[in-house]
């Protein structure tokens, strides 16, 4: 979901430029390129480093002025001024942190809330955000998800939050208004494996889930809680679906898969259309992410093998791969994600 300004939208005199940020296996854990129907040169790293571990999801403000990386050795919450000319200094850390591992985070539409999904106790962590920074911690939600949280998302409103998470019901929601409310019922039918990503579709109207187990993605119309789930597509990704993405016109959805051909794309209109045809080059290996930028005319993969990152011209089905950055991301992009 794309909660971001287009490239082309004017805020006041400024045009924002297109950026593509990366969560990488190894150090330094983020690369940034500029991004003009094509990769531009690496963005130097940030001064003072990300984390430890690996990075696991990455993030921009609404208005590309902050980014924001999860990582899965301490602090795990890692946040940056952004700036055409690159990362600014660290922001401070919050006072609360998590103590696990963190795998997902983002920020509301407005920019003023930031949640990251993690390994310990209740799963989430919420907090203010300005631009300075880490603002005061929400608390915990009751009843927390009930294990290890891989993705959150807000729907496009920013009146609800959802996670995904690695034991059943696999994704979990509520209500948000400057804190959680009480706990959605979980859908009539679950997801059917671990939840590994989750977003809402631009309009609000739908939440899909990318899962471990056959059917692999999990759609729900949504209208304050789930309805009855969409049906499957018929031609379902070939297995465990890690990351999911909506164009921002809503009218396609892609998930990224752990088996060849590691990306499925399907024409969306409250539910599935015919699978688009496979792109001619495919990514190099088991898919772990994906984002679509909000011009919708290209879509990032995230994967497992050299060269990390696979972007392809995006137009009612894939274009021919764009060459790969001269600076590769070091190592497995679990994390993919355009600026706008």
């Amino acid at each position: 979901m794309k909660i971001g300004i287009m490239a082309s939208q004017i805020s006041g005199h400024l045009i924002i430029p297109t950026y593509l940020g990366v969560a990488a296996e190894n150090s330094p854990r983020v690369a940034v390129y500029p991004w003009s129907a094509g990769f531009g040169t690496k963005y130097a790293d940030p001064g003072i480093g990300v984390g430890s571990g690996s990075g696991k999801s990455v993030a921009w403000n609404y208005n590309s002025t902050s980014i924001a990386i999860a990582t899965t050795g301490s602090t795990y919450v890692n946040a940056y001024p952004w700036s055409s000319a690159g990362f600014g200094t660290r922001y401070t850390d919050p006072g609360d942190l998590p103590s696990g591992a963190a795998h997902g985070v983002t920020f509301n539409a407005a920019g003023d809330v930031i949640s990251f999904a993690h390994a310990s106790a209740y799963q989430l962590k919420t907090y203010e955000f300005s631009g300075s920074g880490f603002g005061g911690y929400y608390g915990d939600p009751s009843p927390a998800p009930t294990a290890t949280a891989r993705s959150v998302a807000f729907n496009p409103a920013g009146t609800a939050i959802a996670a995904a998470h690695t034991s059943s019901p696999y994704i979990t929601t509520y209500p948000w208004s400057a804190g959680y409310g009480t706990k959605y019922t979980n859908p009539a039918t679950l997801p059917t494996g671990i939840g590994y990503g989750v977003t809402f579709n631009p309009a609000g109207t739908a939440i899909a889930v990318a899962h471990a187990t056959s059917p692999y993605i999990s759609t729900y119309p949504w209208s304050a809680g789930f309805g009855t789930k969409y049906a499957n597509p018929a031609t379902l990704p070939a297995g465990a679906g890690y990351g999911v993405s909506f164009t921002a016109a809503g009218t396609t959805i892609a998930v990224a898969c752990d088996t060849t051909p590691y990306v499925f794309a399907y024409p969306w209109s409250a539910g599935f259309g015919t699978k688009y045809a496979n792109p001619a080059t495919l990514p190099a290996g088991i898919g772990q992410s994906i984002d679509f930028g909000s011009s919708d005319t290209a879509v990032a993969v995230g994967h497992y093998t050299s060269p990390y990152i696979s972007v392809y011209p995006w137009s009612a089905g894939f274009g021919t791969k764009y060459s790969d950055p001269a600076t590769l991301p070091a190592g497995i992009a679990y994390g993919v994600a355009f600026n706008n």
